[in-house]
């Protein structure tokens, strides 16, 4: 995807909203991912990532997109690369999630909305609220103690 202005923020905002899953992802073996992934099990990462997400959220929203990568050395952590996809309702995103070490990262490759406002930031905004309607659990801003 080509940058601009409004890239890290919605990246700031998807990063937040698949946390919980990249979470769950994280529980598993590093090998057991590199090898799914070297001997092209494509069907199992779908299926362990559509178990990850469905803790959080509505069924169909985040995916296995069919690719990814990894990095094996001698003298580092490995980092493994999926690529997924997140349909809430009225957007796909794109997204690389790469797991390593103890952090989890993620880069979105492209956004499709399918009725694109011509404000940018209303098309942010309506990203957030799509994904947070697509979660089984809220988050809700809680009142500070008196």
């Amino acid at each position: 995807m080509k940058k601009n202005e409004f890239s890290e923020e919605r990246e700031k905002i998807v990063a937040e909203a698949i946390r919980p899953v990249a979470t769950e992802l994280r529980l598993i073996d590093a090998a057991d991912l590199i090898a799914l992934l070297r001997f092209e099990s494509y069907a199992s990462l779908a299926d362990l990532v559509e178990s990850a997400a469905e803790l959080y959220f509505q069924p169909g929203t985040v995916n296995f997109g069919l690719g990814g990568n990894y990095s094996l050395d001698w003298n580092r952590c490995p980092e493994i690369t999926l690529d997924l996809e997140l349909k809430p309702r009225g957007v796909t995103v794109y997204v690389r999630l790469v797991l390593a070490g103890e952090t989890a990262g993620i880069e979105i490759s492209h956004i499709n909305f399918q009725k694109p406002s011509k404000d940018p930031d209303e098309n942010t905004v309506f990203l957030a609220r799509s994904l947070e309607d697509a979660k089984f659990v809220r988050s809700y801003p809680l009142p500070l103690a008196s």
